[in-house]
């Protein structure tokens, strides 16, 4: 039993709201004048832009121009969303080609130099204790 009497948070988001995911291929549903749109916000972009269209057809320029800004409100967020994936994939690619660069660098000739040297002074540092060890077994 916890000391404040509750029990423990299993799912650990510790009341955070959960990540709604990819805002491109999520289903939005929304209550516009018309009654309930659904579907991910391309379908809902084409859906109040055809309902403009029709508006603006029948003479109705105020529902035509309510519409238009719900379909405005939609393609604000998808382009949004795009951006982000835009950024996303942008800075995996930098990085993608950042650890490509340091793997071709540890593959170089230079370094393969330097490694020879390390190597060879381990070598001689070690000898040189064999050394050691072989006159203090001698005095």
């Amino acid at each position: 039993m916890r000391p404040s009497g509750r029990p423990r948070n299993k799912n650990r988001n510790n009341g955070r709201r959960p990540n709604p995911g990819n805002v491109i291929n999520r289903v939005f549903d929304s209550s516009g004048p018309e009654g309930k749109v659904r579907g991910t916000p391309q379908q809902i972009i084409d859906k109040y832009q055809s309902l403009a269209h029709d508006s603006q057809l029948s003479g109705d320029r105020v529902s035509a121009e309510n519409f238009q800004q719900h379909s405005e409100h939609y393609a604000r967020l998808l382009r949004e969303a795009q951006k982000e994936i835009a950024e996303k994939s942008a800075s995996q690619e930098s990085i993608a080609s950042n650890s490509v660069k340091e793997k071709t660098q540890l593959d170089s000739p230079a370094n393969a130099e330097n490694k020879d040297l390390s190597d060879a002074n381990s070598l001689k540092e070690q000898k040189e204790e064999i050394s050691l060890e072989q006159n203090i077994k001698r005095a």
